[in-house]
């Protein structure tokens, strides 16, 4: 009997030839070369090499330790790598060719798949935003009178981005509680997740020209899980009037596989129902595509599930957010990362983070190891997620991972 193949994932496999997310990789023979690879099932493929051995054009493209030259190729080269790439890890022909070039999952270290540029976290969960603002503001408003007019945002820092599996360390800042007399600084308290989803700009836009919803996927390359660790103590006292900073900006974790848009076609959805009128350069009423997407988010606390966040709930879509960090005329650039914001639902247990699960702490989740209202040191979080795939496949999203240090 022949040898079982890489190439051929367990039926029902999430990273069958249907997904083919990227990242970035280096083997233990060889740590100081990152190279671009794609998944298939439990194996990584080294592109640029694939692409080599059988002549492709896009190859300078695939040998290079980023991802960043591809997504700055545009659309057409998007599409033409991705439908090559099937035909490797699909045609029985190139079999001889793609198998020597496959390195089993485990055997691999993943890097930052991407250099980033800037990154933009949005706050587009209705739930989230009303959950936040009644624990935040008990006595006004729970959505601020603009939310449902324009997709709320802040500017984080790009050089604390990590990789799934990179530890976190605590940070340190200033707090204090309401009813103390004088802020103290330390260790956050209240250290909290936020389950996000990621989209990655490829295609950069001139500065001074705006971004239209019809051209999303035109500078978009694909999406990924974040987890956007948030010091909720430090956050608290510093947000008021101009918003998170120091609570933010310690560290946001990103898988290390970018699912390209192409392999979500049958995750399109549309999104929430908007119950407010919007400005022309919002309105999604007619776009030709969805603006949602179908993304089922599971969130796991030292292997333990505690939640179910569902994206389709959004009512700011990816476009939306896109089209309205651009209409002020800034510009994107190639590796620019723009954020969802935390994914809640309706029901306690598709609550995004920790901060809503326990009410802020007044609601302890009781857990095999003990309760928790805030991450303690040594906690480890996953989100992973799945959405609806071709011929009712399901599309894997590589999983995003940190443990408190």
């Amino acid at each position: 009997m022949p040898e079982h193949s890489p190439l051929e994932p367990a039926e029902g496999d999430p990273f069958g030839p249907h997904n083919l997310p990227y990242g970035v990789f280096s083997t233990p023979d060889d740590p100081g070369h990152r190279r671009v690879g794609v998944r298939i099932g439990d194996a990584v493929l080294d592109a640029g090499a694939a692409a080599q051995a059988l002549g492709s054009p896009y190859a300078a493209l695939l040998a290079r330790p980023s991802l960043n030259p591809l997504m700055a190729a545009g659309r057409t080269a998007w599409r033409d790598v991705r439908r090559a790439l099937t035909a490797w890890v699909t045609v029985p022909a190139h079999r001889p060719d793609i198998e020597p070039l496959l390195h089993p999952l485990g055997s691999v270290t993943l890097h930052l798949p991407y250099e980033v540029a800037d990154y933009v976290d949005f706050y587009a969960s209705e739930e989230h935003a009303t959950n936040v603002g009644k624990i935040f503001r008990p006595d006004g408003l729970a959505l601020p009178v603009n939310w449902k007019h324009l997709p709320i945002g802040y500017h984080g820092r790009a050089g604390t981005v990590v990789v799934s599996g990179t530890d976190v360390k605590r940070p340190s800042g200033q707090r204090k509680a309401p009813a103390d007399p004088a802020p103290v600084f330390g260790p956050s308290v209240k250290l909290d997740i936020e389950a996000e989803v990621a989209f990655v700009v490829g295609v950069p836009s001139e500065q001074g020209g705006p971004v239209d919803l019809a051209s999303f996927r035109d500078h978009v390359f694909g999406l990924s899980l974040l987890n956007d660790w948030s010091a909720r103590d430090i956050q608290a006292w510093e947000y008021v009037p101009l918003g998170p900073f120091l609570g933010k900006s310690f560290a946001t974790s990103v898988s290390a596989w970018v699912t390209p848009l192409e392999a979500l076609d049958a995750a399109r959805v549309a999104p929430a129902p908007r119950t407010e009128p919007l400005l022309p350069y919002l309105d999604d009423t007619d776009e030709e595509e969805p603006g949602g997407f179908d993304l089922r988010m599971s969130v796991a606390l030292n292997g333990q599930l505690i939640s179910e966040p569902p994206f389709s709930a959004m009512y700011w879509t990816a476009a939306q957010q896109l089209a309205h960090m651009t209409v002020n005329g800034a510009s994107l650039r190639t590796g620019d990362v723009f954020a969802s914001g935390t994914v809640s639902g309706s029901g306690r247990a598709q609550r995004g983070s920790l901060l809503e699960l326990t009410w802020n702490g007044s609601e302890p989740l009781e857990l095999p190891g003990g309760r928790r209202a805030f991450l303690e040191d040594g906690d480890e979080v996953t989100i992973t997620a799945w959405a609806p795939g071709p011929d009712g496949t399901r599309v894997g999203l590589g999983e995003v991972t940190g443990r408190i240090v």
